[in-house]
Parts: C-alpha cells; structure tokens; sequence
C-alpha cells in the first residue's frame, strides 16, 4: 500500500489491518493447506482463525480480533463464500466495522474498498462519478470515469465494504440491488457494464440504534445474508475485549496499563452492563437505563481517555480520577432525564459497594 504523505508505514496515525497484522497473515498462510475460493488469499478456515486468533503449528500466536461465539464467524465467513453478500447487524460498539475490516483484509488482503454510508452518501459512492474536466473535452469515455470502491473491488475480485448502509438514503441503497443480483454494474452513458470477477463480494454493516436510520427495502435485505453480532455474554468476555483493545490503541503512549489497571476497567465495564441492562448483575436491584447505548466501544473510549490521562498527567496508573468524567460523558446524553438516572445509580449501587469508594466520590464530583 502506498501513502501520498511519503511516510513511512509506521508513521500513519492508523494503519489497514492488512498492513498491522501483515506477519500474522503471512505465517497463517504458510499453514494454510485448505481449498481457498478464486482470488482469496486464505481459505475460510484460516480466516476464521485469524479473526479469531489462536496458536499455529509452529507456535506462533494469532492475536484475536473478534472475542464472541466462533460460530457466527464462521457464518459470516461461509456466507462470502456464496453469490449472496454479507450484512452484520448489531448495536452500536458491537464490533461490526472492526470484523468488516479484518475480513476484507483476510480474504482479498485490502481493507480500502470503503464506502462510508452518512446521510449524505450519494449514488455517485455506489456507482461511479465523473472527471468533468475530461468529461467536457472528450466527453464521455472510459478514462473520464472515476470508479467507485465497489467498481474497483468488482473489477479486481475483492471485497468491498458499506459502512452503516442503514444511514443511505434508500433511494441510494437501492441502486446495490443490481450490483447484488446481476453482479454487474451498467454505465447506460457508454453502453457497456463492469462484471464482477471471481471474489468480489460486499460486507455491509447496520445497526437501528442511530437516529437518521433508513430501513432497507425488502428487495435489498433479501440479497444479504445477515449475521448478528451480539453483545459480549458475560462480564469476562467483555472485560477482556476492553483490555485487548486499548492495548492496541495506546502503543503510542508512553505509559501501558498496568495489570492494577484491569480492576478499573471490571469497575467501568460492571457499570456500564448494569445500566444497559437495567439490573444489577447480581440481579438483585433493577435499574433505570439512560438513554446512551453505553456499548463496549464507549468502554474503549472511556478506558483509552483514562490511560492517556495517567500516562501524560499522572503516574501511569490508571485510577478512578482518570476515568470518572469520560464515564460521565458516556452516560449523560441527555442532560436532564439522563442525570437523574446517573445520580440515583451513583447513590443507590456504587457508593455502597465494596471497593468502588474511589470511583463513587470521583464520579460525585463530576456529576
């Protein structure tokens, strides 16, 4: 992959998950002695187990990238395999566009055939556009088309990726339905069409939590096999997410989590599962939820912005003080009704419980 900066690879904010974990590919690869469909760089099986992670013959460790049920993996996987493109549904932090990504980079080994769907998107992000400079001189050709990334990943047999397809206009959605059946893409203006070669596919991620939500024609939800991404089950699972992945976004910073560190982030996550869920996980108290999703990924946010904190302001560790106002930036979106379930929470749950004293005093202040 080349970079228009003229950085090094290393020197990118954030690199494609096909250059990050380029070794891992690379030694899964060596291994990989099963049936791999046109144009895909790992076979099903391996991909699963590099989403997945686990321990190669040799005893190299495959970090994971999804923490969840392997069947649904599996499911997805299997799914690209089929004509029918692929759509992950789930609640906003659920890990859609991060088991996109890491998909896309193992089966065609490129991530970067992205449309991101905003209100905004137009068909042109679907489709194709237009060079209108060459379109006025020469007027229409081939060399004065600018394809789309889902005409790149049609014409190369990759994957191409639509993020939040919910949040496309529907009109815009609907011009997939072609793409989808016909595996084609007309160009009326030419007379001619671009045909998908084999290993095109899509992944398309949605959710209905989000305002500005468009539901998908039926015809359109027919042409996806849809796969749901659950929540993390129990605390552990998501516990561990948490610590994973903040590990992998704070190798910049100068001060890691400390293993006194994971008790904050059982504290942050306890709390967040209780008010999503609206009982205590003792399941003694219910709870009223605020109207935040306070997913996994507001987790992340919440522990990253701590350990930045401890890192730059404090000694490394990470404490209650580092986390408490992100953790009420989580919570309070709605600055009335929201508040009022912050405070009873706050007064009711976590200033009696043992060891959260800390967390309860820090959280009162910026309350």
């Amino acid at each position: 992959m080349t970079y228009l900066t003229g950085e090094p690879l290393t020197s990118v904010l954030r690199r494609q998950a096909e250059d990050q974990y380029a070794e891992e590919l690379a030694e899964i690869s060596k291994f990989d002695k099963r049936i791999r469909p046109d144009r895909w760089k790992l076979s099903p099986w391996a991909v699963c187990s590099y989403v997945l992670g686990g321990r190669l013959e040799n005893g190299f460790v495959i970090s994971p990238k999804y923490i969840g049920d392997r069947r649904t993996i599996e499911i997805a996987v299997a799914s690209l395999t089929t004509d029918r493109a692929l759509l992950l549904l789930g609640l906003p932090g659920t890990a859609k566009t991060w088991v996109s990504e890491h998909l896309s980079a193992a089966i065609s080994g490129d991530s970067t055939m992205l449309v991101q769907g905003t209100a905004g998107t137009s068909e042109d992000s679907i489709r194709y556009g237009w060079n209108y400079a060459r379109l006025l001189s020469e007027g229409p050709s081939l060399s004065a088309l600018v394809p789309s990334p889902l005409m790149r990943a049609m014409s190369e047999g990759k994957i191409a990726r639509v993020e939040e397809l919910s949040r496309i206009p529907s009109e815009v959605q609907d011009s997939l339905i072609t793409i989808l059946s016909e595996k084609m893409l007309p160009i009326p203006e030419l007379a001619t069409q671009i045909s998908a070669i084999h290993g095109f596919n899509i992944i398309a991620t949605a959710n209905d939590r989000d305002r500005g939500v468009n539901d998908l024609s039926s015809a359109l939800k027919r042409r996806f096999n849809a796969v749901v991404l659950p929540l993390p089950k129990t605390l552990e699972e998501e516990v561990e997410i948490v610590r994973q992945r903040v590990a992998d976004l704070g190798r910049g910073i100068a001060a890691p989590i400390e293993p006194p560190a994971l008790e904050e982030i059982r504290r942050i996550v306890t709390l967040f599962r209780e008010l999503r869920g609206g009982i205590t996980l003792d399941g003694k108290s219910k709870l009223k939820s605020p109207s935040g999703t306070l997913s996994t990924a507001e987790a992340i946010s919440v522990v990253n912005s701590g350990v930045a904190l401890a890192s730059h302001f404090g000694d490394g560790t990470l404490r209650a003080d580092d986390v408490a106002s992100s953790i009420v930036g989580a919570v309070i979106k709605d600055p009335v009704n929201d508040r009022i379930v912050w405070k009873e929470y706050l007064e009711t749950v976590v200033k009696d419980r043992e060891g959260w004293k800390h967390l309860y005093r820090a959280c009162r202040e910026q309350a």
